[in-house]
């Protein structure tokens, strides 16, 4: 028979309540109201480990915004860098929508102009402008940083003359090249300078810190950084208890707290387990026996699906590294240790290293340290037949 499940585990879908966050929302929900106001604010990245929260929690701002009727657009940065022709695209639509008033379709041309020339420029297969050759070449730029503050600039004056702010929410900001997230940064910080009302959220994994700042030292001042972690047991108790509340279902205290301690506060982890759970139990009281009945099941569900797809984009040689990660017993790691138990010399692993965190899979924690990107991978590692052949084999 079909149950309701009020709990809702995958990538970036939002629980039925969203548990932890309401500080962040707050704070965030007054710079929109700064950004309708034509004062331009400071942009905003959040990191984290894999699932964190990072994607709900800006797909709830972007509602948000929406709800101000700041024109939102969300772009989610693919490892195959398709990041030019989706700003292109979301600059299009703004302006799509600036014409729909008569009054300011006046402002149209300036930034279509722009936007052809940075299409032009970067992303040639893109077929949105028949443009003849000769439109072409004199359309055609070098410098991208310079094409995409023109875009930003523009597309700026026209949301400040036409009072439609502007936010762009980037998911996975870890996968842009480093030129266009040097050029971005440019293009934001001199649309601000200008007074413009554009913002940017972004979310990525731990690493985009550093990539920011190596890209420009200002990306200190441009972006309000905050870092999205595992909830507290207050906030875990709240995501575990309010879902199964208006199905009339609660839980002992014994069952939060053996809860919390498996899933270690992790929203993804937390909607997971009891979504299998809940759906394993048939009473009103849920207690820790019925927990206990399904971590198996659990450890299971995680390690085929969450943990394995990490895992199976790996080569040989990077699973090497991470069971080296891992054999390592504490996290995180130097990456001496690991060379160590590579029996190598760390010059001749750096290359994977360099690999695996631009794969998402492991990220600099502090100088020569590593981490897994995603929480409690080690364990997952620790259970697969494969590292444990590589220990008997050591």
């Amino acid at each position: 028979m079909f149950k309701v499940n009020p709990y809702r585990p995958g990538a970036g879908l939002m629980p039925t309540y969203l548990a932890g966050r309401d500080e962040d929302i707050d704070n965030i929900e007054q710079m929109f109201i700064a950004l309708t106001m034509n004062v331009p604010t400071q942009s905003v990245i959040f990191s984290g480990l894999r699932g964190v929260g990072k994607t709900v929690l800006i797909n709830k701002l972007q509602k948000i915004a929406e709800d101000k009727d700041i024109f939102c657009k969300h772009i989610e940065v693919e490892e195959r860098n398709d990041f030019i022709s989706q700003i292109a695209t979301c600059s299009q639509a703004f302006l799509r929508k600036v014409s729909a008033k008569e009054k300011f379709k006046n402002l149209i041309q300036k930034p279509l102009d722009a936007i052809k020339a940075l299409v032009v420029s970067f992303d040639p297969n893109d077929n949105t402008f028949s443009l003849s050759l000769q439109e072409r070449e004199l359309y055609k730029s070098t410098n991208l940083t310079q094409s995409l503050t023109e875009v930003f600039t523009t597309i700026g004056e026209t949301a400040y003359k036409s009072e439609i702010p502007i936010c762009f929410f980037i998911d996975e900001i870890q996968y842009m090249k480093a030129t266009e997230l040097g050029s971005l940064i440019a293009a934001l910080h001199r649309t601000n300078q200008l007074g413009y009302p554009v913002m940017i959220i972004g979310a990525g994994l731990p690493k985009i810190y550093k990539m920011l700042s190596d890209e420009k030292s200002y990306s200190e001042r441009l972006f309000l950084y905050k870092e999205i972690g595992s909830l507290t047991g207050e906030q875990s108790r709240k995501a575990i208890e309010e879902p199964a509340k208006k199905f009339g279902i609660s839980y002992t205290d014994e069952a939060i707290t053996e809860i919390i301690n498996i899933t270690k506060g992790y929203p993804f982890f937390i909607q997971q387990l009891c979504q299998i759970v809940y759906k394993e139990t048939n009473k009103n009281i849920i207690e820790i026996d019925d927990i206990k009945n399904i971590i198996e099941m659990f450890f299971n569900t995680l390690d085929t699906g969450f943990f394995k797809v990490r895992y199976e984009r790996c080569s040989d040689g990077d699973k090497k590294f991470i069971f080296a990660m891992v054999k390592c017993d504490e996290l995180p790691c130097t990456i001496s240790n690991i060379a160590g138990q590579l029996k190598k010399k760390v010059k001749t692993i750096s290359p994977t290293r360099a690999q695996l965190i631009n794969k998402g899979i492991i990220y600099p924690v502090r100088h020569s340290e590593l981490d897994f990107t995603v929480p409690e991978f080690s364990g997952f590692v620790q259970r697969s037949d494969e590292y444990k052949q590589w220990c008997k084999e050591k």
